[in-house]
């Protein structure tokens, strides 16, 4: 009888050290890193009045949607 509730005990330890494990990170995400975040995705989902390759429409769009939406400041208000 003891020897069984040992089992049971260690079997249900085993399980969840089991669930402790983390799988490996690694950089193989398949996106392209090297080139400018201007330059654009390759998708045709952007944001409208961006033009992929421009530099200043990217940075207006940047400061657009820091003003209008990712302030918290002018949130609160």
């Amino acid at each position: 009888m003891r020897a069984r509730i040992t089992i049971v005990f260690l079997a249900a330890g085993f399980a969840a050290l089991g669930g402790c494990t983390e799988d490996p990170q690694t950089l193989d995400s398949g996106v392209k890193v090297d080139t400018a975040a201007f330059q654009g995705t390759g998708y045709p989902f952007a944001a409208a009045g961006w033009k992929p390759g421009e530099k200043a429409s990217w940075e207006q769009q940047l400061k657009t949607r820091t003003v209008n939406g990712q302030n918290e400041y002018t949130k609160v208000k």
